[in-house]
């Protein structure tokens, strides 16, 4: 009986530099399809990491399988929180619960720095998106205007 890829295969690590960074470029992509180059990836890092931007992977080998971008903020809506920027599972990997181990290690790492809730916004159109983050325990508390200006 051969043994299918589950969580013990694949490895959670933050990624911290910039050839890191540019491995996550095809995943991350799938999220965000503006983004027009590996370059364009790492240097919108570099400069959100100078911000507190992190970004957290699951790794297959030298392969990112899911990945999140996140930071610790304080407001005075929330107070001290986690907020995700990006939560993305590689389209071939989905329903692997790759996701679901993201968000549990994203509340770990909000409770550890003090945070008092774990926020993050989606489009209304992704409901396929927000069947999971109800499952993983979030309730939507909010709708999000915005005005373009470019």
């Amino acid at each position: 009986m051969s043994a299918a890829p589950d969580a013990e295969t694949v490895e959670l690590r933050l990624v911290e530099d910039e050839p890191a960074v540019t491995a996550c470029w095809k995943l991350m992509r799938q999220l965000r399809p503006h983004l027009e180059s590996e370059a364009e990836l790492v240097a919108r890092w570099r400069f959100q990491a100078a911000a507190g931007y992190r970004l957290v992977a699951l790794w297959r080998g030298a392969r990112p399988v899911a990945l999140a971008g996140f930071r610790v903020q304080e407001n005075l809506v929330y107070g001290p929180h986690l907020y995700v920027d990006d939560l993305v599972t590689d389209e071939a990997e989905r329903s692997g619960g790759h996701g679901a181990r993201l968000m549990d290690w994203l509340a770990e790492e909000g409770r550890a720095f003090g945070c008092a809730r774990l926020v993050l916004d989606t489009p209304l159109t992704n409901v396929l998106g927000h069947r999971f983050y109800y499952r993983c325990g979030l309730l939507a508390t909010a709708l999000r205007f915005g005005l373009k200006l470019a």
